[in-house]
């Protein structure tokens, strides 16, 4: 199981552009509601991963995922031409895409 970081759902969220806000006890406002960044669903729900794999995709990369039959797991790869630029690993697509993407923002900074 991949290990979810509150740091890497701010990362998403700045990447996407949404301002980050924090509350004195921690918490991280979305829309005016606070919400602590641990709970921002970007890893456990396509309609909140999907807007960051295509504002990547925007920037000239391509995503795709790789099931890995015989090994019980899945890639997210993110590829520029022939390049592979991240390749990440794991048991669920969406653990491997959410991974993939975190890899890729901060690769960015």
């Amino acid at each position: 199981m991949v290990e979810y970081k509150t740091d890497w759902n701010r990362l998403i969220a700045e990447f996407m552009e949404m301002t980050p806000c924090l509350t004195s006890e921690g918490d991280f406002l979305i829309k005016g509601n606070p919400i602590e960044a641990k709970y921002l669903p970007y890893a456990t729900d396509w309609n909140w991963l999907m807007p960051v794999v295509e504002k990547i995709e925007s920037l000239g990369l391509v995503c795709f995922e790789k099931n890995l039959q015989e090994e019980g797991g899945y890639q997210a790869i993110f590829t520029k031409g022939y390049d592979i630029l991240i390749c990440h690993y794991a048991d669920k697509s969406i653990d491997a895409t959410y991974m993939a993407v975190v890899e890729f923002i901060k690769d960015q900074k």
